[in-house]
């Protein structure tokens, strides 16, 4: 049984950082593909990052160049470092877990976190 918790969410300024972690618990963490996604009151949840197996990242266009995943696996730790921030980044932040199959490729995110606040103030 997997388990995520993020932590490292509060209230910033604009143009401030932010370091989110998210614990993994369970098996094999680094046979997975970690995630990062996050949701605003009343829009959908947005993708904003992911880190396969071979340490490989992708973002989305409205973090690329502000935001950086990377992941420990002797400590099992995703972690979001945020820069920039805008208030147009407050929401919750999620991070997600997917395994990978034999040629080493993500499959859908499975395992989920209950998500840490982060709040960007003009």
């Amino acid at each position: 049984q997997v388990q995520l918790v993020e932590s490292g969410g509060g209230s910033v300024q604009s143009g401030g950082s932010l370091r989110l972690s998210c614990a993994f618990s369970g098996y094999l963490y680094s046979n997975y593909c970690m995630g990062w996604f996050r949701q605003a009151p009343g829009k959908e949840r947005e993708w904003l990052a992911t880190i396969d197996t071979n340490n490989w990242t992708t973002y989305a266009d409205s973090v690329k160049g502000r935001f950086a995943v990377s992941r420990n696996d002797a400590e099992r730790t995703l972690y979001l470092q945020m820069n920039s921030l805008q208030p147009e980044d407050t929401a919750s932040y999620y991070c997600a877990a997917a395994p990978i199959q034999l040629d080493y490729r993500c499959l859908s995110y499975r395992y989920w976190g209950q998500g840490t606040q982060v709040t960007v103030s003009s």
